[in-house]
């Protein structure tokens, strides 16, 4: 009897390990180096589902090793045609959770029109400032349109 009582306790007391899975096996991007926000910039369009970057808001993290080379692309977030909402702890999750040492942060704006929101700008000087804390680089943040053209908050000294 008493091992049936243990057994039952220990099940309840376990806690899941959380998984993270990001789009390493797109062969095309995965370790390709990124030297500029024009590399960035190809990058997440390739990556981009061309069905739906006209619809509605999506936000993603391009992590990257020491040496800048892409590890995978993991979109964080899918909101509606003006905004999306994000989760720092979330986001710092799957950062530390793949050992990325740097990110790029990008987000599509459906409309086309490529001017960073007051929104924009706040959420990314607040992933900068909580990067900062696990000595994580935020290299760019890129707000792409639907035909490809992007913005770089870096190329734009935003960052």
């Amino acid at each position: 009897m008493k091992s049936k009582s243990k057994k039952k306790k220990s099940k309840k007391n376990k806690i899941n390990e959380i998984k993270i899975s990001y789009k390493e096996y797109i062969k095309a991007i995965h370790w390709q180096k990124v030297g500029s926000s024009q590399d960035a910039g190809r990058l997440l369009y390739e990556d981009w589902n061309k069905d739906t970057i006209e619809v509605h808001e999506a936000f993603k993290v391009m992590l990257l090793n020491n040496s800048n080379k892409v590890k995978g692309i993991y979109e964080l977030s899918q909101g509606g045609i003006t905004g999306t909402l994000i989760d720092l702890r979330i986001l710092f999750a799957v950062v530390l959770k793949t050992l990325s040492v740097a990110i790029i942060l990008c987000h599509n704006h459906p409309s086309g029109n490529l001017k960073p929101s007051v929104q924009d700008k706040y959420i990314t000087n607040k992933i900068k400032k909580a990067a900062k804390m696990f000595d994580v680089k935020v290299l760019d943040h890129i707000i792409m349109a639907p035909n490809g053209d992007y913005f770089s908050f870096s190329d734009n000294e935003l960052l």
